[in-house]
């Protein structure tokens, strides 16, 4: 029971920091799972539950502030939730699953990192349609996949791209993350509905009202506070924090 009031502690910490970038913190819950020992068959469907109750807050409140462009965005959802749906039903084992996120980490982090800040006096590109449905469809399938929700892929793209301000992205990272949490929770649910380890993922659960603290905390901190600059450098850090962690699980699994 200790172990577990520790546990929805960081997870309490994961979803404030997260929240204040637009994020969900799917990716952390996963490394923190992935640390304390948990199957790893339950790890999307416990930090998916996690990622939906943070970013419906967040996406609630960006939609209330006017910082979410729908008619940008909508390209972007339209095959990423189908595509997270059935990723999320599709099996991988423990080393494939570690590997393909810290990975996927690791290239996010540095990409956003490493990119140049967005000016708001700067034109911001238009993206074509079909590119944004490609974009959404392959996130959202990997998404799903292992069990986040997307927007730390999204995120380092769009600004890339300048497809708008730091906060505009934020927002739109926020709403993906949010559809494809759902889409890829419906996939894992179906997955393990008639097994065991459903009634394991279920003991978690005082962890939800600790993201749920967590991540309104976050997110009035992110959307009144933060600059363009922290959100970019603050996000960049946690990505590589958590693919970090992966890396050294995955060279354990390995070796």
């Amino acid at each position: 029971m200790v172990k577990l009031g520790l546990l929805a502690l960081a997870f309490a910490v994961t979803a404030l920091l997260y929240a204040s970038v637009g994020f969900g913190g799917g990716s952390t819950y996963t490394a923190l799972l992935v640390a304390s020992g948990a199957d790893y068959r339950i790890i999307p469907l416990v930090a998916l539950t996690c990622n939906v109750i943070v970013v419906s807050g967040n996406s609630a409140r960006y939609a209330k502030q006017r910082l979410v462009e729908w008619r940008k965005l909508f390209p972007l959802i339209a095959l990423s939730i189908p595509a997270a749906w059935i990723g999320g039903q599709l099996d991988v084992s423990e080393t494939v699953f570690i590997g393909l996120l810290w990975i996927a980490l690791l290239l996010a982090g540095l990409r956003l990192l490493t990119a140049k800040p967005v000016i708001d006096t700067v034109k911001y590109r238009t993206t074509p349609i079909w590119q944004s449905l490609g974009l959404g469809a392959a996130i959202g399938f990997y998404s799903g996949l292992v069990g986040i929700g997307g927007g730390i892929f999204l995120a380092p793209i769009l600004h890339f791209r300048r497809w708008g301000s730091a906060k505009a992205i934020a927002a739109a990272c926020s709403v993906f993350i949010l559809v494809n949490s759902i889409a890829g929770l419906a996939g894992q649910w179906t997955k393990l509905a008639s097994t065991a380890q459903l009634s394991e993922a279920l003991t978690y659960w005082p962890i939800l009202p600790a993201v749920l603290i967590g991540g309104f905390i976050g997110n009035r901190f992110g959307v009144f506070k933060l600059t363009q600059h922290v959100v970019k450098r603050l996000t960049a850090i946690l990505i590589l924090v958590v693919a970090a962690r992966l890396a050294l699980k995955w060279v354990s699994l390995i070796f």
